[in-house]
């Protein structure tokens, strides 16, 4: 991590298997729209949703994130998570977040609005909502209108939209933001099949990412090792 001072700095975690333009637009916009200071990408070390079959080396992902954000000075990659013991959940990164970072930061926690509304199936979820501010990305399907019921069923009935901020806010935790992201129907998944049975992934993932997979032989495809 840089040994600059950053006020407000997003989080943006993942498996990033690989990272793709979907990722980094909805950072892109996040840090725009909130006035963020930059994004920190955290890869997954020990994804605790997820089988460690099949997903691609830590290593891989990391320098595949590294790529990614190059040019972007308000983007930067930890690999905080391949440095913590056990099972990457999301309470105990953030928790040693606001031990490594300088004092005063204040955390934005980017999540998925179908992640969003899973969160009561994460490890200590009502601890992401003393530790962080939360950002709530848009997806399809999944109606804005959720939220508040999410909050009030799993969390607080004493969240309340605030307009003038964009957030939910609590008189006690952190607020829960709304952002109406451009979304991109673009996923890792979609990715590695397309890569996996020959298929182009040239405009799903930058050039970068594109010839780092070509060179290392990832997601087993055959064809875009001819990508110049």
């Amino acid at each position: 991590m840089t040994s600059e001072i950053r006020k407000k700095m997003g989080v943006l975690g993942g498996t990033f298997d690989p990272v793709h333009y979907g990722h980094l637009r909805a950072a892109e916009e996040v840090l725009e729209a909130l006035g963020l200071d930059g994004i920190l990408f955290i890869p997954a070390a020990s994804p605790p949703h997820k089988s460690q079959a099949g997903i691609e080396d830590f290593e891989h992902r990391c320098e595949m994130l590294k790529l990614a954000v190059a040019d972007q000075p308000q983007f930067e990659v930890s690999d905080l998570e391949r440095r913590l013991p056990g099972k990457s959940y999301t309470a105990v990164t953030l928790r040693k977040l606001q031990e490594v970072l300088a004092e005063g930061t204040e955390l934005f926690f980017l999540v998925g609005m179908d992640a969003f509304l899973e969160l009561h199936t994460w490890w200590h979820y009502r601890e992401l909502f003393e530790l962080s501010n939360l950002v709530v990305l848009r997806r399809p399907g999944h109606d804005e209108e959720w939220i508040p019921v999410f909050l009030r069923e799993h969390v607080s009935p004493l969240y309340a939209w605030q307009a003038e901020s964009g957030a939910f806010v609590h008189p006690r935790m952190l607020p829960v933001f709304v952002v109406r992201n451009t979304y991109l129907g673009i996923s890792s998944t979609r990715i590695r099949w397309l890569a996996a049975h020959g298929k182009s992934i040239r405009y799903l993932v930058p050039h970068e990412v594109l010839r780092y997979i070509a060179g290392k032989r990832l997601y087993q495809s055959s064809s875009i090792h001819r990508v110049r």
